[in-house]
């Protein structure tokens, strides 16, 4: 088995916000949208992130698990500088993320922040100077 990754799926409680925050806030093109049950959008080579209605998710896969605290997953999306980190921060604010942490140096010697999505579904955002950020950005410019 190769190792890839072709689809990410999340589970979303209201379809039509989600749509409102991906498409119309941050501006990202579809690539299937089939109103109140799935909008998925290409954001990569050969990478799909998929978003379903929780009902359909729960009827194909099984039931959610709901309580307090944090979804625990993040999702990353690297740009090539620290002004794209913060560029895209403010984006997702503009777009109506219901939190936006700003973009802070980290001890891993990268630059990040992170936003939420009306769901919760947490995104880094990161300039990332070191090879593996070259994984995901090769045109990262190592003085940001």
């Amino acid at each position: 088995m190769d190792p890839r990754v072709s689809f990410i799926t999340l589970a979303v409680a209201d379809l039509d916000a989600t749509r409102t925050f991906y498409v119309d806030g941050l501006g990202w093109p579809t690539e299937l949208d089939v109103p109140g049950e799935v909008l998925m959008i290409k954001v990569g080579e050969r990478l799909v992130l998929s978003l379903w209605s929780e009902a359909g998710f729960e009827a194909e896969v099984g039931p959610i698990r709901r309580g307090p605290g944090l979804v625990p997953i993040t999702i990353a999306h690297n740009e090539a500088t620290r002004a794209g980190v913060d560029a895209v921060l403010a984006a997702a604010e503009a777009a109506g993320s219901p939190e936006v942490r700003g973009a802070e140096h980290r001890d891993w010697g990268g630059y990040s922040g992170y936003f939420a999505d009306p769901d919760g579904y947490r995104w880094e955002i990161a300039w990332n100077p070191g090879p593996v950020g070259l994984i995901a950005v090769p045109d990262t410019d190592p003085d940001g």
